[in-house]
């Protein structure tokens, strides 16, 4: 049976989660609260407050595989995934990360398209957020333009790299995403939604994760419908 979960809860447990798995990895944890802080910014252009919930969720969570407790075949998306998927995280957070920013072109480099095949790949509007908050942020949650950040990458992980021999099939796919993000943005009336998500997201310092990494209704205490909508948040598989 799905768990029905108040998107601000699982907000708050997908920072605290990200905080505590990367902490140890500054550069890291900082892209990723920049990317989370980005996708709040895009919450706009999808189209209600489960999906916004969903997509600044699995911001906070893209890069959790790069974490040495969840490192598994080396390919980041995909544990990532994996280690969300065993801890009870919803089916969808969990393959928005393992699929996030066309991962499934590295992972047929890499002999890992079979495995990747496990996760749900979906071609939505969230799906296009998270690609686009991923590809317009860099390193130390500094601001990029995609093309910025796609040479950043190729300079990162050398001309050898799998990433550099998927280029020719993921790039175009990374622009394509970035031109519908931006479409939906010229055309969207709606207000950015900022659900749950701690002040100070970028500092380590201070911080105190308020819940354990393990996804299911024990300690996540009542789940009301989202006030604003009636809408609720259905997670689970």
């Amino acid at each position: 049976m799905a768990t029905v979960v108040d998107a601000p809860i699982l907000v708050l447990k997908a920072q605290d989660l990200a905080h505590t798995l990367l902490r140890n990895l500054p550069e890291r944890w900082q892209h990723s609260a920049g990317v989370a802080q980005r996708a709040e910014q895009l919450t706009g252009t999808v189209s209600n407050p489960a999906d916004a919930a969903t997509l600044i969720a699995a911001a906070w969570l893209h890069d959790i595989g790069y974490a040495e407790d969840v490192r598994d075949t080396g390919f980041h998306p995909l544990d990532g995934g994996l280690y969300l998927r065993h801890r009870r995280w919803p089916n969808r957070i969990a393959s928005l990360v393992a699929h996030h920013s066309e991962a499934l072109c590295v992972a047929s480099v890499r002999g890992l398209a079979d495995r990747l095949a496990g996760f749900t790949r979906e071609d939505t509007a969230v799906a296009d957020a998270l690609t686009y908050a991923d590809q317009t942020v860099g390193p130390h949650g500094r601001t990029m333009t995609i093309e910025r950040c796609l040479d950043d990458m190729l300079r990162r992980h050398g001309p050898d790299s799998p990433n550099a021999q998927a280029h020719s099939r993921r790039a175009p796919l990374l622009r394509a995403a970035g031109r519908r993000v931006e479409q939906r943005l010229s055309t969207s009336t709606s207000t950015p939604l900022a659900l749950g998500s701690r002040s100070g997201a970028g500092s380590a310092a201070g911080w105190t994760p308020a819940r354990d990494d393990s996804y299911s209704e024990s300690g996540l205490g009542p789940c009301p419908m989202l006030p604003s909508s009636g809408r609720a948040v259905h997670c689970g598989g």
